[in-house]
């Protein structure tokens, strides 16, 4: 098992009349493939100009597209609306399903998040798939929430936390956490998330840097100062970044689910900081553009 793999959806984003390619889970992918893990990426795209750039372009990042990820009537848009302090909205036009088992070999982790976590019908054959996985293979989550797509906020926040309690790392905002329990502080929601099962719960905040809760205490990193140019795809890349750091530290995989529970708080610091490497570089691009290895390395020289 030295395989990743991610599912979740892959789209086309209209940024003030420019297109790129991405999708939260698909953001995912694409920063691990860059990072030169080898990553499967299961989806819903179809045969269509769109759905053939989206493809070309995971190829061209590393990223192997799982058979049968192109079924879809039509490849998923979203239309970015960009805020103050680069901030990103979006209005999405897509649908989210799957079918079969994945044509893949075991790997050694699988994520998923998004709109993919809770979307139906899609969102039930995802969570049927982690129970599968999950006895082998680490489970990573990302809920990285959607309220536009959600008009059933009990039902969505339900499938989270059934999500979290099968999940061994969660990453998630402050403001998701604010939209998913606005009578708790994220830190305290974060804690309770914690204690259903995961070895990991990772807060990012923007500007305000990470705190993550483990078993043997609390670590927190300061944001990067960074000329912000978009936020699009900041959290995908702190993903990205600490599922490579938490994979080089050997914790990723079934088998290594105890030694993952016991993570030091000193190596998660230091992989906080490695994800905050990754997306700080990627708000300092227009769109989801992650890096790669080398980009990290002449930032972080040996």
């Amino acid at each position: 098992m030295t395989r990743a793999l991610v599912i979740g959806e892959s789209l086309i984003d209209i940024v003030g009349g420019d297109e790129h390619v991405g999708g939260s889970p698909l953001n995912v992918a694409v920063g691990l493939g860059r990072l030169g893990r080898d990553v499967d990426f299961l989806t819903h795209i179809a045969d269509d100009p769109p759905g053939r750039r989206v493809a070309e372009y995971l190829k061209q990042s590393g990223v192997q597209l799982v058979p049968g990820s192109v079924t879809a009537a039509r490849t998923p848009t979203a239309v970015a609306e960009i805020g103050a302090g680069g901030s990103a909205t979006y209005t999405f036009d897509l649908q989210w399903q799957l079918s079969g088992t994945p044509e893949v070999a075991p790997p050694l982790f699988v994520h998923t998040g998004s709109i993919a976590a809770v979307r139906e019908p899609g969102c039930l054959a995802v969570a049927a798939l982690l129970d599968t996985y999950r006895v082998s293979a680490t489970v990573t989550l990302d809920p990285n929430v959607r309220p536009s797509l959600s008009p059933d906020s009990d039902l969505v926040r339900r499938r989270i936390e059934h999500l979290v309690e099968r999940a061994d790392v969660v990453k998630v905002s402050d403001e998701d956490l604010a939209w998913i329990d606005p009578e708790r502080a994220p830190e305290q929601t974060a804690r309770a998330w914690l204690a259903l099962g995961p070895a990991v719960v990772a807060v990012t905040m923007g500007a305000r840097g990470c705190r993550a809760f483990c078993a043997s205490g609390e670590a927190h990193v300061s944001a990067r100062p960074v000329r912000v140019v978009d936020t699009i795809g900041a959290g995908d890349a702190f993903m990205a970044g600490l599922l490579d750091a938490l994979w080089d530290l050997n914790l990723l995989g079934g088998d290594r689910r105890a030694a993952l529970a016991r993570i030091r708080v000193d190596e998660l610091t230091s992989a906080l900081q490695a994800a905050g490497l990754v997306s700080a570089l990627t708000v300092g691009r227009a769109g989801a553009d992650l890096p790669d290895r080398a980009a990290l390395r002449a930032e972080r020289p040996t």
